[in-house]
């Protein structure tokens, strides 16, 4: 027999022996394809583009509870990480249909993340997919159940908050009046009218800006967003108030960190933490911002030496309108809702922010947010 009519087993093809060798060899090896074909089945046709184009949640898993396919929407709010589903209730469900083969639907509260303590109001529908699949889909109703809990705090804060600055703008505007013919008295009490007419634009823009965190979802529009250049658009913003009291910037080291959310929201509550350490720092000190990535966790820590914080107010220094120093916050302009802000901006891109402080020694503040995880990360149509 001509050697050259064999072709080895090893290649999958079997012994093919005999005239029209490569007929048959081409035979052989479609078959093999079939065979190959049959042991990794494809997600069905059409789906992963399905997903893709979801606006809200939608996973694919595998007989192993491996996300073969997953909506940008199920990667922003953190059900997905490493290809696998993070909530343990959601693996229940898809388990008890692939159990009994029949559809099943229920509502959940899940964490949005494992850093934060902000919950994610989901209702699911789940069903088979196939002989081999299972597909998840998702309706976040978070934010409507938000709206009420907002409304009232919202109303019962303001009332209170505005009624300072109001009383003192009227109790100014009749001095002035009385003071018509002092120009000296009249420029006094026409800058202290011009500084309380400014806290009470202040507090007013920050209430509007923290009843907008509250009741909208900055992962509604999320982007990808460099944490390394938040940092340095937050220097820059802050160097002549610096400056100005002779405080050092310190900036560790670049990590090229991203994170899945709005820029404005994460800009804004690094520049309140940043501002926040330069007014209460003693002149000649230093304040330092830095970033750190461990195990999927990015860390934004903004560092002062100031008089720190009592540890009796370290728990509520982050509720709405609260001081620690209510005379100072009001000398230095601080409306208490800075950190509040902070700590909102956090929760809606599923992390949080912790406080460490010791009386003396100054404070850390840090913003802990999940890494952002790209959808290209996650294989779509990937073999089971």
């Amino acid at each position: 027999m001509d050697a050259a009519w064999l072709v080895p087993a090893a290649l999958g093809f079997g012994v093919v022996i005999g005239v029209g060798s490569t007929v048959l060899l081409v035979l052989a090896a479609r078959r093999g394809e079939r065979a190959r074909e049959v042991l990794t089945p494809r997600v069905p046709d059409g789906v992963d583009a399905l997903i893709e184009s979801l606006d809200s949640v939608g996973i694919v898993v595998d007989p192993s509870n491996n996300v073969v396919s997953a909506s940008p929407r199920a990667l922003a709010t953190n059900l997905v990480f490493n290809d696998h589903l993070v909530h343990p209730e959601l693996l229940d469900i898809v388990d008890k249909v692939r159990r009994d083969g029949l559809p099943a639907s229920d509502e959940l509260h899940l964490t949005r993340s494992r850093l934060g303590e902000q919950s994610l109001h989901l209702i699911v529908r789940v069903s088979r997919l196939g002989a081999r699949y299972v597909l998840l889909l998702g309706d976040d109703r978070t934010e409507a159940h938000r709206l009420e809990e907002v409304r009232r705090d919202f109303l019962a804060n303001v009332s209170h908050e505005l009624k300072t600055p109001i009383g003192a703008v009227g109790l100014l505007a009749e001095a002035l009046e009385s003071a018509a013919d002092e120009p000296d008295s009249v420029r006094r009490f026409a800058a202290r009218l011009s500084a309380e007419a400014e806290r009470l634009a202040k507090i007013t823009s920050e209430i509007i800006q923290l009843s907008r965190l509250q009741s909208g979802d900055a992962l509604e529009k999320a982007e990808l967003v460099d944490v390394d250049h938040l940092v340095r658009q937050s220097i820059d913003h802050h160097r002549v108030a610096a400056d100005a009291k002779d405080i050092e910037l310190v900036v560790g080291k670049r990590r090229h960190a991203l994170v899945l959310g709005d820029p404005a929201m994460l800009s804004t509550a690094l520049n309140n933490l940043v501002a926040n350490a330069i007014q209460y720092s003693p002149e000649h000190s230093r304040v330092g911002i830095g970033v750190t990535l461990t195990d999927g966790v990015i860390e934004i820590a903004v560092t002062d030496q100031g008089v720190g914080i009592p540890a009796a107010d370290r728990d509520r220094v982050f509720e709405r309108f609260y001081r620690v120093d209510t005379a100072r916050a009001r000398n230095t302009g601080g409306t208490g809702l800075g950190l509040s802000i902070v700590k909102h901006v956090a929760q809606n891109h599923g992390g949080d922010v912790r406080l460490w402080s010791q009386p003396g020694n100054g404070s850390t503040f840090t913003i802990r947010l999940p890494e952002a995880v790209e959808a290209s990360a996650v294989p779509t149509g990937a073999t089971g």
